[in-house]
């Protein structure tokens, strides 16, 4: 009767056992914009999440393609000069971030150079000015904003927490070592008072039960917190007594509120949210301005170095004071309305009504008066402007410009473009299109570390037209 061989200990030695299942020793020399780790078995690639540059491990095939695998970590053989024990104790669990394992310097350097291979291999750049990245003074405890999804564990008990790496499974979490600690308690105790409330947690397989998220926010600067409650139909019994015990409980809570969210979706909130106390808003204080600030509001997650690029970008664009600034993709005015003490003229466009409500009402706060906003998708609003703007402020989803916009801002010409992406590819694919006919040239790029702990990195590229 033959050995039958343990497949824990088979390592591959052959081309014949590039398959699924078997394990192949490899060493990390890169990590992707994803931040899985990259290394190499032969001359076929091996992607392979919680890995660190440096490391020597064995990692089991999960995905087997000719030329490339995705492969999951079995041991570390030799670990990094790089790799250091996470601050959170379900870190090789919990999906809300990939990066703890690395020390924070590398993580800066390897979103830099995320930025700069996008730009030599998507865009054609060659030896782009990419600065020095933009970081605050902490890695952990920045985030003004989290929301948990809820589940109920196998003994019945609700949980708050991320999502398990690649799956729906709750991790459940009493704090975040990534979230403002001031939120710590909220995140431990609310899910108790739904508990003790009877309140049923929603089930997405049926489409069953009430409450599907648990979310927070925070005015770094002023301390108000926001607590939210999504739920399917907008109706919990007892919710008033429970709100007003909260804001008890927590002095600076300013505003408890449901948003209802009916369908079927990965989207957190739906369109309709009511206050139940307090008030619907928290302040916040950014960059010498007062904003308001809703539960579902769009705000950078971390304040100080949100303000540190935006210092950068004014800084930047060294303003006179008698330009005419277009902000695309505007939001609540967040980039617009400190700008706009700075310019003649501010003009912002956003898609989302509620978002121009709000910076209309924080450009009436501040006592601006020379931004004005209009509600609609930028390649409709854009050909339609009654000015030609000097400087033009991009701040696009992660998708990218639409082809139409880039068209557009080929044919006005304004004399400056700044280009604010929160992914590097997109970036430069749309600033290959806005240089490849001469019309603009890149003068340097300002990465900015907005998410610390995670492989996502927000970069502003700096255009002006080649004429000038």
């Amino acid at each position: 009767m033959g050995r039958i061989e343990n497949p824990e200990s088979k390592i591959l030695k052959s081309e014949d056992l590039w398959q699924q299942g078997n394990l192949v020793e490899v060493t990390i020399a890169d990590l992707t914009d994803s931040g899985d780790g990259v290394g190499r078995w032969g001359d076929r690639v091996v992607f392979v999440p919680d890995m660190v540059v440096g490391d020597r491990a064995l990692v089991r095939l999960v995905r087997v393609k000719p030329g490339y695998a995705h492969g999951k970590l079995h041991e570390i053989l030799q670990p990094s000069a790089l790799r250091i024990r996470p601050s959170c104790i379900v870190a090789d669990k919990c999906g809300g971030c990939q990066w703890q394992h690395i020390k924070s310097e590398y993580q800066l350097e390897a979103k830099r150079n995320q930025v700069i291979q996008a730009l030599e291999r998507i865009g054609g750049f060659d030896n782009p000015n990419v600065d020095r990245i933009l970081a605050g003074d902490s890695a952990l405890g920045y985030r003004n904003k989290a929301t948990y999804p809820l589940g109920i564990s196998s003994t019945g008990q609700i949980q708050a927490g991320y999502y398990q790496k690649a799956s729906h499974k709750i991790v459940n979490l009493n704090q975040c070592p990534l979230q403002d600690a001031r939120l710590n308690p909220l995140l431990a105790e609310v899910k108790l008072d739904i508990q003790r409330r009877g309140w049923q947690v929603y089930d997405e397989t049926h489409h069953k039960g009430q409450v599907r998220h648990l979310a927070l926010r925070i005015g770094r600067r002023t301390g108000e917190m926001l607590l939210t409650l999504v739920v399917k139909d907008g109706k919990l019994l007892g919710i008033e007594a429970q709100a007003q015990e909260w804001m008890k409980r927590y002095p600076n809570l300013v505003g408890v509120s449901l948003n209802r969210n009916g369908d079927r979706t990965n989207a957190i909130f739906g369109r309709e949210t009511r206050c139940i106390a307090g008030k619907p808003y928290l302040r916040e204080e950014f960059a010498g301005l007062q904003f308001q600030i809703l539960p579902d509001t769009f705000f950078q997650v971390y304040t100080e170095v949100a303000e540190g690029l935006l210092e950068a970008i004014a800084s930047a664009l060294n303003l006179q004071g008698d330009e005419v600034l277009l902000d695309a993709y505007c939001g609540i005015g967040t980039m617009t309305l400190p700008l706009a003490r700075q310019v003649r003229q501010a003009i912002g466009l956003e898609v989302q009504r509620s978002a121009v409500e709000q910076a209309q009402a924080n450009a009436e706060l501040n006592g601006i008066t020379n931004a004005t906003f209009q509600v609609g998708e930028v390649e409709k609003l854009l050909p339609q402007l009654e000015v030609t703007p000097d400087i033009v402020l991009l701040d696009p989803p992660r998708k990218g410009c639409d082809r139409s916009v880039i068209d557009t801002l080929l044919q006005i010409r304004p004399d400056r473009i700044v280009y604010v992406s929160c992914k590097p590819a997109t970036l430069a694919r749309d600033l290959k299109l806005l240089c490849q006919n001469g019309e603009y040239r890149l003068t340097r790029v300002q990465p900015a570390d907005l998410f610390p702990q995670t492989a996502h990195v927000e970069a502003a590229a700096f255009l002006v037209r080649s004429s000038l």
